[in-house]
């Protein structure tokens, strides 16, 4: 059954234009969309201090040794790996949330010939927490990590090891991903692309095209 069919005309739970009786005028419409739903979620910022960090560098062969010069996530999704979901007994729709998060690092270091090159890696996180977790259903819920991470120091040790002191964050996040039901103001505008151009005579053409009038100058006065 489609949510436009005759049975469905009237559904207040579907797609479809919103009655401006008791309803903001501004929303026009009730629209469908598919969205990852955040069930539940928690942050977590910290230094990790002196962490080793093996990287596979990109390009090459560089002369050791190798002084760092910074380094940055690659992306904002981490790894999850080792997940384990245990119900809590005494605290419904609760569960201990026990995973390890892998970081994408990518280090910047210059060679010992001066030359500039770069490497990836990974930073490992433990994490033990406590979420809500909703019930079984057919579309399962899923453990999702959200991160970053940045180096405030470090120092080469051999090969292609760096130890790090980093600043990490991550968000653990219990998702789903489902059709939600939201009111909408209808499509959006899209503007038309700003061409670049170097503003040469932009100070020529803000000129006024005639030479202003005695009566203009006292008027602005």
């Amino acid at each position: 059954m489609s949510f436009y069919s005759l049975a469905n005309k009237d559904n207040p739970n579907g797609p479809g234009l919103i009655s401006a009786q008791g309803v903001s005028p501004v929303f026009r419409e009730r629209v469908c969309v598919q969205v990852k739903k955040v069930y539940d979620a928690c942050l977590q910022q910290l230094v990790l201090e002196k962490v080793e960090v093996t990287i596979t560098p990109e390009g090459g062969p560089f002369a050791r040794p190798l002084n760092f010069v910074s380094c940055r996530n690659t992306t904002s999704r981490g790894i999850i790996k080792n997940l384990r979901v245990d119900r809590l007994p005494d605290r419904e729709n609760f569960a201990r949330v026990r995973a390890v998060v892998k970081i994408p690092i990518r280090i910047e270091f210059i060679d010992a010939d001066g030359v500039r090159g770069f490497g990836t890696g990974f930073v490992t996180v433990p994490k033990d927490v406590v979420l809500f977790v909703p019930d079984e259903s057919i579309i399962p819920f899923e453990i999702e990590a959200t991160v970053g991470a940045s180096c405030a120091d470090g120092v080469f040790v051999g090969d292609f090891t760096f130890k790090l002191d980093i600043c990490v964050t991550i968000i653990l996040k219990v998702i789903a991903e489902v059709e939600l039901l939201i009111p909408a103001f209808g499509f959006c505008v899209i503007p038309p692309c700003e061409e670049f151009a170097e503003a040469i005579c932009a100070e020529f053409f803000g000129l006024p095209l005639f030479p202003p009038q005695l009566e203009d100058i006292r008027r602005k006065g």
